[in-house]
């Protein structure tokens, strides 16, 4: 279960940071920036990691659902944190909440470097 652990975070974070960036920097330079413009382009360059973003969330999908059946989560708290990589930000704080839920109620996860 440790490796299921350490992937979901992983994932989680590369989720997230692939979100953020396609949803807070790509999406607006290429529909709010002038038209022609290098930011403009940028934006229409940089949307193709909505494509990684889709790739990475199918993977943390089947890897959060995997670790929620292991930790035996609510059916409320694994829909929450299955569709946190849809909203921006949101699955930082989801990752966060996991990692302490996880750290509480199976403490084996936690390596002897992260206790410190």
């Amino acid at each position: 279960m440790k490796n299921l652990f350490n992937a979901y975070r992983v994932l989680a974070i590369i989720v997230g940071v692939l979100l953020a960036f396609c949803a807070l920097v790509a999406l607006p330079l290429k529909y709010l920036a002038t038209e022609g413009s290098s930011l403009q382009r940028f934006g229409e360059s940089a949307s193709i990691l909505w494509v990684a973003h889709g790739w990475a969330f199918m993977i943390y999908v089947v890897v959060a659902f995997f670790l929620s059946r292991r930790a035996r989560w609510s059916a409320t708290f694994t829909v929450v944190a299955l569709a946190a990589g849809l909203i921006p930000l949101l699955i930082f704080w989801v990752e966060h909440r996991v990692t302490q839920r996880l750290r509480a109620e199976h403490p084996e996860l936690v390596s002897t470097a992260e206790a410190r």
